[in-house]
């Protein structure tokens, strides 16, 4: 299943199910099909780095930020490349803008830099052939646990002009789906242990699931958590039929 989730309100847009013997990167225009994205960015991991993907995002009036990794094998190395010269240079000479955030918690110090950079007449010659594309953006994290320090960096193309703090929050929040998503079904529906496999089950299952916690979600004045509002609503019929009502 492939999910579209609205990292602003935390609730699940829409879902589609892989071909057989197929994968993500075909399911995923087919969902962008049946989306109304106009406006907004779109963020998606490596493996949605892909030609026919952008063009449908640009094509539905939307903008994008995604990640680049080793399955655009030249285009990765290129903006690495390009990255690591400009880094060395302390980018002085590159047109370019600078967020930067630091988070403290749980024993640890994380520095976070985003740079956005239009300038790409070096690497032209590849970006040009993506549909859309305007920017190019490096994250880097570096952590501090104890004595320790690790230095992350990833990279990104961005239909996004010079915006710096649009791409930060970009990069950001779409780790959501992670957060708020995955690891919320996982936990509070236990949907990792399910066992539901024949001919549409586990499809329509992750549509409740997915249904279920968008109500859980709208629903605001139970101030619990989605595992404790469940056992809440199916305890009590008078709690259900307002989460119910959130929708219907």
């Amino acid at each position: 299943m492939v999910s579209a989730f609205a990292a602003e309100n935390g609730v699940v847009l829409g879902q589609v199910k892989t071909y057989e013997k197929s994968n993500e990167i075909t399911a995923i225009p087919d969902l962008l099909t049946k989306l109304d994205i106009k406006g907004a960015v779109v963020t998606i991991d490596a493996m949605g780095c892909q030609k026919v993907i952008t063009k449908k995002i640009i094509q539905k009036e939307a903008d994008y930020v995604l990640a680049v990794k080793g399955n655009q094998g030249h285009l990765s190395s290129a903006i690495r490349d390009f990255f690591d010269i400009a880094h060395e240079e302390k980018f002085r000479n590159l047109s370019h803008q600078l967020t930067e955030e630091i988070d403290k918690g749980y024993g640890r110090v994380e520095h976070r830099r985003y740079w956005l950079t239009e300038d790409l007449s070096s690497i032209k010659d590849l970006t040009a052939q993506w549909v859309g594309l305007k920017s190019v953006g490096m994250v880097e994290s570096q952590r501090h646990i104890g004595d320790k320090v690790t230095v992350d960096r990833r990279y990104f193309i961005c239909s996004l002009k010079e915006t710096d703090e649009l791409f930060a929050k970009a990069v950001r929040r779409h780790w959501s789906v992670e957060n708020e998503l995955h690891w919320v079904l996982d936990v509070s529906f236990r949907e990792d242990d399910s066992r539901i496999r024949r001919e549409n089950g586990a499809e329509n299952m992750a549509t409740a699931r997915h249904l279920t916690l968008n109500m859980l979600r709208q629903e605001k004045t139970c101030k619990k958590g989605i595992k404790a509002k469940r056992f809440k609503a199916a305890l009590d019929s008078d709690y259900a039929e307002k989460v119910l009502s959130t929708v219907f």
